[in-house]
């Protein structure tokens, strides 16, 4: 505790899931927390819990990543969102715009915040993946595409950033339980035609050997750990939280 003091951190998504439970872990470790969310009163809700400043954004639209992430010492890209649909029925709307949200715009916020973490010869960026970043799953090309992208974008700014004491990594979890899971469930429950509780038993908890969902305090905590001094040495990586889903 204490180890961020100083630091400014940026959240995306913060206001609810795994984005808020980062914001609290991060302000807790001493860091002031800018939660970035297009939910302006559920950012207000978690940067008012925190001590830190709600920001309203919309990730998908023409934002401006220099206001927001600028003069960030720490940023967590954890905003997301779902489309479920075979490829041949996939919304090209849709799957501009989960590419937008998920890998454009994290991109946009490095890109705005690495000069200051260059110049101060500190910085962290943490993007939320997921176990899709490593392993594909049908009816999600966009999500896993996003994904796959994110992985490889922040193996680049981990080669560029190293040099200048600036780390970058992915954390790769399996179903947390927010609501992006929720609404999956109800997604994929309808696509397959089977009950929610099938959609957890026999969709989601399938492959990893660990038979729940992860809280998003768990993956918060790992999160923390990759922003603290202890973890200057973590760069390039993909951090994975799937219950053995990947060891298949």
């Amino acid at each position: 505790m204490g180890d961020l003091d100083g630091r400014l951190a940026v959240v995306t998504g913060g206001g609810s899931g795994i984005g808020a439970a980062c914001a609290v872990r991060l302000a807790a470790a001493g860091a002031s927390v800018v939660v970035a969310d297009v939910n302006a009163a559920a950012a207000a809700e978690v940067a008012g819990r925190v001590g830190g400043r709600a920001f309203e954004v919309d990730l998908a639209a023409g934002f401006d990543a220099e206001t927001l992430a600028a003069h960030a010492d720490i940023l967590v890209n954890s905003a997301g969102l779902q489309h479920v649909a075979p490829v041949h029925e996939f919304p090209p709307d849709k799957f501009r715009l989960l590419l937008a949200v998920m890998l454009e715009a994290p991109f946009r916020l490095a890109r705005a915040a690495l000069p200051h973490m260059y110049a101060a010869g500190f910085g962290r960026i943490v993007n939320i993946s997921s176990v899709h970043g490593l392993r594909a799953s049908p009816y999600k090309a966009a999500y896993v595409a996003a994904k796959h992208g994110l992985e490889g974008l922040s193996k680049v700014i981990a080669l560029e950033g190293g040099e200048h004491g600036v780390t970058c990594n992915t954390v790769c979890p399996a179903y947390v339980r927010t609501p992006l899971v929720e609404k999956q469930i109800s997604d994929q429950a309808r696509l397959h035609d089977i009950s929610p509780e099938r959609v957890i038993a026999d969709i989601m908890l399938t492959e990893p050997a660990i038979k729940r969902l992860i809280e998003p305090e768990e993956v918060a905590e790992l999160v923390g750990y990759l922003c603290s001094g202890p973890a200057s040495f973590a760069n390039g990586s993909s951090w994975v939280l799937d219950g053995g889903w990947s060891a298949r």
